[in-house]
């Protein structure tokens, strides 16, 4: 068993324990959120320094949801901060349909590859209260990993996992102005052409995916996205509706 089916395994587990104890154990919501400190604090210590464990509170202002956070050094950010991508697409889907996502990659601003599980806390009525999140530091061990993929091989090697091939990991920003920023940049380098050459559908394609990816949610953004594509707030919301 290598580092990533114990991380994966370590995944699987600790959804196990979260269906037990909040939909079987009848865990009100009182208490949940002191419950997820120390689970949160417990897999720190577990982990060690490469392990942050994040907790949302989607009751609160969006723009300050981290209510909890162990280890934030791995993504420089604190409690008071705004939400990840993440945390906006989940708030921008039908609660009902938003499952658990586990073991997928994400990556630092500064370049750094993590391993992520997201959870999705609800409260008696099934409304989603509370994200916890954890993010592992990878970064060094895919290094390690790709060193001893070579060591062992006794063939060319055409498959070497390197920090570059996961599959387009989501930056971790660590406030709602740089994570707008981020998926602005991603918007418009999905067109693949600057704005002042994109046409009317170039436009309405970059204004679905921040649509999507829950941009909108963000206060004051339409008039930022307005700003860089040239447009109107009224042209911006005549797209957003063909963009549907």
């Amino acid at each position: 068993m290598d580092f990533y089916d114990i991380m994966s395994l370590e995944a699987v587990v600790f959804d196990r324990f979260y269906q037990y104890f909040f939909t079987k154990g009848g865990m009100t919501m009182d208490h949940t959120l002191k419950l997820l400190k120390q689970m949160a604090h417990g897999i720190a210590k577990q982990f060690g320094t490469s392990c942050e464990v994040v907790i949302h509170d989607l009751n609160k202002d969006l723009e300050t949801s981290i209510v909890h956070i162990e280890n934030g050094q791995v993504t420089n950010r604190k409690s008071g901060d705004g939400p990840s991508g993440i945390v906006l697409e989940t708030l921008h889907k039908n609660a009902a349909k938003v499952q658990d996502k586990l073991s997928y990659l994400t990556r630092t601003e500064d370049g750094r590859i993590l391993k992520s599980s997201t959870l999705y806390i609800r409260d008696a009525d099934e409304k989603i209260s509370y994200i916890f999140s954890i993010n592992y530091d990878i970064t060094a061990l895919l290094t390690i990993d790709s060193a001893l993929g070579s060591l062992l091989h006794t063939e060319p090697e055409t498959d070497t996992y390197t920090v570059s091939k996961p599959h387009s990991p989501q930056t971790i920003t660590r406030n709602v102005e740089e994570l707008l920023n981020d998926l602005m940049q991603q918007g418009v380098a999905l067109v693949g052409k600057p704005v002042a050459l994109m046409t009317k559908e170039d436009k309405i394609q970059v204004v679905r995916y921040l649509n999507d990816a829950g941009a909108f949610l963000i206060t004051k953004s339409g008039d930022k996205v307005a700003n860089l594509l040239n447009i109107s707030k009224f042209t911006l919301y005549s797209y957003m509706d063909a963009g549907k």
